[in-house]
């Protein structure tokens, strides 16, 4: 079943288009959001493998949400603890994958998050 929403077509759209330019490798993956109304996933993927290396939101078990903090608050943290896992697993350099979405607010705050654990762009 094909999606009818003007929005969402535009966004699928916009995501083919930065795809045809963003390339993860194992050296260097691609760091991918995902947002939703109420949570935010990243995952480091390895294009040329097909895989995903390493991944982290808010629904998953090592997330301790900041209580009323906020939903930008809750991506900064998802950021720094996506970078976290990247270190364990040995990647420094990635590649950024906004999904489509506007670097603003939550997707900004993710990648803020992400460079201040250590990731480099």
């Amino acid at each position: 079943m094909a999606k009818t929403n003007p929005s969402a077509v535009a966004r699928q759209k916009r995501v083919k288009r930065i795809r045809k330019k963003v390339v993860g490798t194992g050296e260097r993956p691609r760091l991918r959001v995902f947002k939703s109304s109420k949570h935010i996933y990243a995952q480091l993927i390895d294009d040329s493998a097909g895989t995903t290396l390493v991944s982290m939101s808010t629904l998953d078990k090592g997330f301790e949400g900041e209580g009323d903090a906020g939903k930008t608050a809750a991506a900064k943290k998802v950021g720094m603890l996506i970078a976290e896992k990247a270190k364990a697993a040995g990647i420094s350099s990635v590649v950024f994958d906004r999904g489509g979405c506007l670097y603003h607010g939550r997707v900004k705050a993710l990648s803020e998050g992400a460079r201040e654990g250590g990731l480099d762009f």
